[in-house]
């Protein structure tokens, strides 16, 4: 399209249209303008070029003066969210510019104005937002001798922040922002600085990086905007942490320039330190599954997968927070265990209350929208229906003598009185538009019912004037009617022209016959029309004041609505401790891990064709702490780890836990180290992503730590994997960490350390073997193994069994010979390196009779069951042939 203008700056002697646009665009080169054109939103130049090709839409051009023309593409106004959403899902941001007049009021062109921006992180539009989580936005404001970290949700009001300072800030850093997985991130620093820093994050979780933002982060502005939105919260920060301060200053700043109003969603400013949650690094939250399941990316497979039975959104999203970010003090733990023991013993209030929460709808999100002003009356309605559910359940909750229970009803506002006055006022069904009147209920205001009245009298009225003139004129088949362009009109036929009276006016002529007006109906046109349009602005006033209404009780709103949420995170995990037979964990702040007969949260859900083996687990800081694992692969040394890890997390988020009993000594930090892919984008292989990891984890552990090291080591030769992962637990053993540890490894050798390290208990994962057969039990128990049962593995794995066979017998000469060089190949010609001879020179029955053969040598007749003896025997006749 040669003739297509692309670029803005081209467009000289513009139209009045075109130069308005281009007035408009100039204050948003980054956005991507929706630009309102009666029932469209258009976009231009650049805009259209990538708006065409990321929705799909049909690229245009319209004439912008000079004789040139613009690229151009729109969508329909009613749908534009849908499209919105789609270009803020790949990256974009978009700024909404609306009519604000209406066409026709005024020569010239119609004014003009950005309502709304819409990016990653400013989201409000529940049809953009997942409701079950938040959405993030986050400031990082670097510095010298700290960072500050702030994180808002627009869409339910909640702001928190941190300030970083010491050794491996970069990393906490990363580790803070991996928590909260933020849409989008606003940083101080220069885009080069910035894309070295986030580079990986973005990778992994697609958030949108604005960098260079300085002016976002003036600190004496931020100040000033802390002090006017949070009040006296601005207390909690020392002169020497102003990178906190500038960080939500900058989020602050940035909502008003986004949202086009005054900051008045958040409900309170949460300062959070090190060592109030448990410390999970990106690696674990991913190696955990906490979230989402490592290869899907979806939530089922994960631990909240597990643990999410909450009925609202509200309630999904704080339980979500609570397995992102696991206490580490005793009291606080305490206090949710106490709750959900209180519902898990009452099974008939945990469903009643299920029963209520199943019709509140997100109250924290539809709240945020009537204060940004975008809720409409369906929102309100929503909210008006959600508060009526609250007296019960404040009743149900005065069943029980819980004191964390009974603290939460207490502060639960009914809010019988908003409830009230929104189900009155609002239909039961309202429509979408809220300037198209039909949202007032009939009896809430009496001259929306005599306004209502009038309009809805005009059919009637339209049938009684017609009989009035039919009588009076004697023209029979005279017809009253109405169309928007010639309003009321009186219609008779070419054939009764002569008998029309000379109070008629005519207004215009149709091939069979005239259209006529009368004095009478000019004036209750007036009246009917006016009523319409009279009724319609009263409505949008008494819709604005409900509106306004909500927005000033949007804090006892949004407190209530987050005791709900409590409320429903802590019945969900009650539910689920209750169907899958947890247990309640002792918390203390010893450094003992003593579970009896732990499972796996996750893993036990996907068994169901057999029983899931539990096992023990005892470890401390003196003399267990280091449980070195042995064990095939595919026996289950990794699903035991972590399954320590998880039981762990699960009693310090307050949940009960899949075991017969459980002792947990608060653990600070969780790190896991398991096998990772080549990073190949970056260069790094799977081994420098390995010791990447236990660098890390080297650095930051402490004694109170929980570490898991899954084969450390394997991604180099056996001798310095070797060494390496013995040089780990040496260290990690040692006084400068001393935590408790997990290490599964392939390499026998290092069992010696039990004897040579105090604290260091050999473990390892039975199994049965039989002939070239292996059974894994899934049990782990005391003591070395001195066998991989590789070999064994690879032929479960449908490794053909001739390689099989060679594999034993270059195992036996090394063995026998102490050599590792391989037997030379038979001599055979025929036969190839792995000894497997050539399909023209053995047949297929040589070949039936050998499996034959290996399959009753490796028999053991000894332990065979009466129904494995008939297995066997049919396996063997359709190797022979039936």
């Amino acid at each position: 399209m040669d003739s297509v203008l692309n670029r803005a700056s081209e467009a000289v002697n513009a139209s009045p249209m075109m130069l308005q646009y281009l007035e408009i665009k100039k204050d948003y080169e980054d956005y991507i303008l929706f630009y309102r054109l009666g029932d469209f939103f258009e976009m231009f130049f650049e805009d259209a070029l990538i708006a065409s090709k990321q929705l799909e839409l049909t690229l245009t051009s319209r004439d912008c003066g000079d004789g040139k023309r613009a690229a151009m593409c729109g969508v329909p106004f009613h749908k534009s969210d849908l499209y919105i959403g789609k270009l803020v899902e790949k990256g974009y941001k978009v700024a909404v510019c609306e009519q604000t007049e209406l066409p026709g009021t005024k020569k010239g062109l119609v004014r003009r104005e950005i309502v709304r921006v819409v990016t990653p992180g400013t989201i409000t539009d529940g049809s953009l937002l997942k409701d079950r989580q938040n959405n993030y936005l986050a400031a990082v404001c670097r510095a010298n001798h700290g960072d500050g970290l702030a994180f808002a949700d627009i869409s339910t009001g909640q702001v928190s922040v941190t300030y970083l300072t010491g050794a491996n800030r970069e990393s906490r850093l990363l580790t803070e922002l991996g928590t909260y997985a933020p849409r989008e991130i606003l940083c101080n620093l220069s885009q080069k600085a910035t894309d070295e820093i986030f580079a990986s994050f973005t990778e992994r979780f697609d958030t949108m990086i604005t960098a260079g933002k300085t002016g976002l982060f003036d600190e004496a502005q931020a100040d000033l905007s802390v002090r006017e939105t949070f009040g006296n919260m601005r207390a909690a920060f020392a002169d020497d942490e102003a990178p906190a301060i500038a960080a939500v200053g900058a989020l602050l700043a940035y909502i008003r320039e986004t949202q086009m109003c005054a900051v008045t969603f958040a409900r309170e400013l949460v300062r959070y330190d090190d060592g109030q949650y448990m410390d999970i690094d990106l690696n674990t939250r991913r190696n955990l599954e906490l979230t989402e399941a490592m290869r899907t990316k979806e939530k089922k497979g994960s631990l909240l997968w597990v643990l999410d039975r909450t009925e609202t959104s509200m309630g999904a999203r704080m339980l979500r927070d609570w397995v992102t970010k696991p206490l580490v003090h005793p009291a606080p733990i305490l206090h949710r265990q106490a709750a959900v023991a209180a519902f898990f013993d009452n099974y008939l209030l945990r469903e009643e209350i299920q029963t209520h929460l199943a019709h509140i709808l997100d109250l924290e999100r539809l709240t945020a929208r009537a204060v940004y002003g975008t809720a409409n009356a369906k929102d309100l309605r929503a909210i008006g229906q959600s508060l009526t559910e609250i007296p019960s359940i404040r009743a149900l909750l005065m069943q029980s003598d819980c004191r964390e229970i009974m603290a939460i009803r207490d502060k639960m506002d009914p809010l019988t009185e908003l409830a009230d006055l929104l189900n009155r006022a609002l239909t039961d069904t309202p429509p979408l538009s809220v300037r198209e009147g039909g949202m007032i209920r009939e009896g809430y205001n009496a001259d929306i019912d005599y306004l209502r009245r009038i309009k809805d009298d005009g059919s009637g009225w339209m049938q009684s004037i017609e009989e009035q003139e039919k009588e009076l004129t004697g023209i029979k088949n005279l017809r009253v009617g109405f169309n928007k362009v010639f309003g009321y009109y009186i219609e008779i036929t070419n054939s009764n022209l002569n008998m029309v009276p000379d109070r008629y006016i005519r207004k215009q002529t149709l091939t069979n016959c005239e259209r006529f007006i009368t004095q009478e109906l000019k004036e209750m046109e007036s009246t009917i029309l006016g009523a319409q349009e009279k009724l319609c602005a009263l409505e949008y006033q008494l819709f604005e004041n409900l509106r306004l209404t909500v927005a000033s009780n949007a804090g006892k709103i949004q407190e209530t609505a987050s005791l709900l949420a409590e409320i429903d995170a802590y019945i969900s995990l009650a539910s689920v401790a209750a169907d899958n037979r947890y247990v309640r964990p002792e918390i203390d702040t010893d450094t003992c891990i003593d579970i009896k007969e732990g499972r796996h949260p996750v893993v036990e859900k996907f068994v169901t064709d057999s029983y899931f083996v539990p096992n023990d687990t005892l470890l401390d800081t003196d003399s267990r702490r280091v449980m070195l694992i042995t064990g095939p692969n595919m026996a289950g040394k990794s699903t035991y780890m972590r399954q320590v890890a998880l039981i762990a997390l699960m009693a310090q988020i307050g949940s009960f836990v899949p075991a017969a009993s459980a002792r947990i000594g608060i653990v600070d930090k969780l790190f896991t180290r398991v096998g990772a892919s080549d990073d190949l984008a970056s260069g790094q292989s799977t081994f420098m992503l390995e010791m990447t990891e236990v660098a890390y984890i080297l650095k930051n552990a402490t004694r109170r730590s929980l570490i898991v090291y899954d084969e450390v080591g394997r991604g180099t030769s056996t001798y310095d994997g070797m060494s390496i992962a013995r040089a780990v637990v040496e260290y990690t053993h040692s006084k400068k960490i001393g935590a408790k540890t997990l290490f599964a490894t392939h390499y026998h050798e290092m069992t010696v350390l039990e004897n040579e390290l105090e604290g260091v208990i050999n473990y390892h994962i039975a199994a049965k073997k039989r002939g070239d057969s292996i059974t894994f039990l899934r049990k782990i128990v005391r003591g070395a193994t001195d066998d991989s049962f590789g070999i064994e593995v690879s032929k479960l794995a449908g490794v053909p069994d001739s390689v099989v066979r060679r594999a034993h017998e270059i195992l036996q000469d090394i063995e026998a010979n102490g050599s590792q060089k391989p037997l030379p190949f038979p001599a055979n010609d025929s036969v190839s390196a792995l000894g497997i001879a050539d399909e023209a020179l053995l047949s297929e029955t040589d070949e039936s009779l050998r499996e034959v053969s290996e399959r009753i040598r490796a028999t053991d007749i000894n332990t065979l069951t009466p129904i494995e003896a008939l297995n066997l025997i049919y396996t063997l006749k359709k190797l022979i042939g039936d």
